[in-house]
């Protein structure tokens, strides 16, 4: 029943902006539908010796995908909707839930069942260069982001307007309201999925909002980010980045920078300011860096990058990314923040994004068509991270490989392996503790229609 509920709003919403239209069949061969299969395998394994306590294995299966249905534009008008859909299978022993419902098991739920929700539902207007949308939709910005790395993407609840500038510029005017964490059935209020319980003593609200504000600009070989992120009585997040590509010989290079500044505002200043907060009586005030420099020749890519979040003892330093935002440029598959978007879990930190932290990271990226293997890729990453902090006894390496296959932009499978010596996590007043060694297998097969 519950899956025919949300196949009813779908189909409803469609018919809602395309009333105008004078049959039904008009309906339908206008509008478009679209979406995904995929199969997901995941084990993790933890060497927990620093500890003292017993080695862990957790696993899981799971299927599922997404099925969006988008009507085409009647007088400026449209509207779309995504349903999407986890259903673990063959589950045994320990169960990894980090492709199910992790999120909702933060929040008191059964994190080992299986969910469907609509994670995309919206009515737009579009006139000349404007774009107005309100609803449920999916968007990737640097600290608000769908970070599709597991079943499902993570998405968000607002109205958005935006303008475009010669096809090259485009500015972001947002209120967001709500975030669907990708292991959540729920759209949970922004601040309220960032603190959790703990939501009153840092804002003195139950509840508050983001307003986002951005500007994307694209040239041939130019190209700059600015993001700015202000949750009333929480914090206010700025992200800029800038690119800039040339051709040396046969080479093509892009250079980058980043800068990222992160402050409590209002309540929240005051509040984890005082002795016995969250944050051991210091304000959020984080700043931090990055440099990267690509160069791809023919078929292949060599990425190198570092990153470096400046150290404030009188402050809680760490990056706080509760909205699946990963945005520094050493970030690797996995271990570096994922879990920080996890219901009232913002203020806690990992690896490269720890007060203090400084990482460098190399990546080689290989494609074998001009091998005769078309379709077939590598990857190979590496992150060394160290931090003088106490506690980061060891320096943190992240090693990641990826054999991955594509066949005609519509089926991809990818073995993946993981490796982490000394993953480091810190507490939201900035404790911190090593895990020996992480290690993570997964298997994902996608089929787009």
């Amino acid at each position: 029943m519950k899956y025919i509920k949300i196949a009813l709003l779908m189909l409803s919403t469609a018919l809602l902006a395309t009333s105008e239209v004078d049959t039904f069949s008009e309906v339908f061969s206008e509008a478009k539908t679209s979406g995904n299969i995929k199969y997901y395998y995941i084990q993790t394994d933890k060497d927990n010796t620093y500890s003292q306590t017993a080695d862990t294995s957790a696993n899981a299966n799971s299927l599922g995908g997404q099925l969006s249905f988008k009507t085409a534009s009647l007088h400026g008008f449209r509207a779309a909707a995504t349903f999407m859909t986890t259903n673990p299978f063959l589950l045994d022993g320990a169960v990894d839930t980090s492709i199910i419902g992790k999120d909702n098991g933060a929040r008191g739920g059964n994190a080992e069942e299986g969910f469907s929700v609509l994670g995309e539902g919206y009515l737009a207007y579009s006139y000349t260069d404007f774009d107005f949308l309100y609803g449920r939709k999916v968007i990737k910005t640097p600290l608000i982001h769908a970070k599709e790395v597991r079943m499902l993407p993570s998405a968000v609840e607002g109205a958005f307007a935006t303008y475009t500038i010669d096809k090259q510029g485009l500015f972001t005017l947002a209120y967001i309201d709500k975030f669907k964490q990708r292991t959540s059935s729920r759209f949970i209020n922004m601040q309220a999925h960032a603190l959790g319980t703990n939501i009153e003593a840092v804002t003195g609200s139950k509840t508050g909002g983001v307003v986002m504000a951005g500007v994307d600009y694209k040239r041939e070989s130019y190209s700059f980010k600015v993001y700015d992120y202000f949750a009333q009585d929480f914090m206010n997040s700025l992200y800029l980045d800038t690119t800039y590509k040339i051709n040396i010989s046969n080479v093509k290079l892009t250079l980058a920078v980043q800068y990222i500044n992160q402050k409590s505002v209002g309540n929240a200043e005051k509040n984890l300011a005082k002795i016995g907060s969250l944050t051991g009586a210091k304000a959020i005030s984080s700043n931090a860096f990055g440099l990267k420099a690509v160069a791809t020749l023919k078929s292949a890519k060599v990425t190198l990058a570092y990153s470096n979040v400046l150290r404030d003892e009188k402050s809680h330093d760490s990056l706080v990314l509760p909205w699946d935002g990963t945005p520094l440029f050493t970030n690797m598959i996995t271990s570096n923040d994922l879990f920080q978007s996890i219901y009232g879990s913002s203020l806690k930190s990992d690896s490269i994004y720890i007060g203090g932290s400084q990482g460098v990271k190399f990546a080689y990226n290989q494609k074998f068509d001009s091998f005769g293997l078309d379709g077939f890729s590598t990857s190979l990453s590496y992150l060394y991270t160290t931090n003088d902090r106490v506690g980061f006894t060891n320096a943190q390496q992240d090693y990641n490989f990826v054999l991955a296959y594509k066949m005609d932009k519509v089926f991809s499978v990818a073995l993946k392996g993981i490796w982490v010596t000394d993953n480091t996590g810190a507490s939201a007043d900035g404790r911190v503790n090593q895990l020996k060694l992480l290690s993570q297998y997964r298997v994902i097969a996608n089929y787009k229609f």
